[in-house]
């Protein structure tokens, strides 16, 4: 029986992801070059992306103001995601989970400023049980976030289920025990998702109750 939905945050909950990119993008080509998506699609889901970012800049300029770079990416990605809301079908899941008494948390492998600032703009904030965040637990795709995640919740992974909207997110969960709900991204779309159990283009394509009775 399921006892509890472990959600992803970032493009899973809210689409951050498009900020992210957009605003590496612009860096990129302030300073005269483009991001390979092949190499953003490498660090999606991880704790990876600055060091990912800063080393192919520093292929072009040896002298990076990482300070100010971070401190300009994040302004501009605060900017973008300004109306940003949930995904379609987010609002509902949480709202259908309460009623049915499920148990909400969420495994991130953000930090927990910045999950906790968009739950708390977003009026999410008391939904969830749980929050655990890549600043305290092993990022993805490692399990441990998700570990974390089911220790808090005192279940065993067979009574949660996952959602997540990138490969490496799936890869943790299911080291971890869970089954796994894939809902892609737009940007996350392209990737390859067979280790999923499911793969949904959108949580508002399927209702809670029918998910669970798969």
């Amino acid at each position: 029986m399921t006892g509890a939905l472990i959600f992803d945050f970032d493009g899973t909950l809210v689409d951050t992801e498009a900020a992210v990119l957009v605003a590496w993008q612009e860096t990129f080509r302030e300073r005269g070059g483009e991001l390979p998506l092949d190499v953003w699609h490498t660090v999606i889901g991880t704790q990876h992306t600055a060091a990912a970012m800063f080393e192919l800049l520093a292929k072009d300029d040896e002298h990076l103001d990482k300070v100010a770079i971070r401190t300009g990416v994040r302004a501009r990605v605060t900017e973008l995601l300004a109306s940003e809301g949930p995904r379609p079908g987010v609002k509902e899941y949480l709202e259908d989970a309460h009623e049915q008494g499920l148990r909400l948390a969420i495994a991130s492998s953000s930090t927990g400023d910045w999950v906790a600032t968009h739950l708390n703009r977003l009026g999410l904030a008391d939904a969830f049980e749980a929050v655990l965040t890549g600043d305290l637990h092993e990022a993805k795709p490692s399990p441990d976030l998700y570990l974390a995640a089911l220790a808090a919740l005192d279940l065993p992974p067979s009574e949660a289920i996952a959602f997540e909207d990138s490969p490496h997110g799936v890869t943790a969960a299911k080291a971890a025990g869970l089954k796994c709900v894939a809902v892609p991204n737009p940007i996350t779309a392209v990737l390859n998702f067979d280790h999923a159990d499911l793969v949904l283009d959108s949580l508002a394509d399927e209702p809670l109750s029918a998910l669970l009775s798969r």
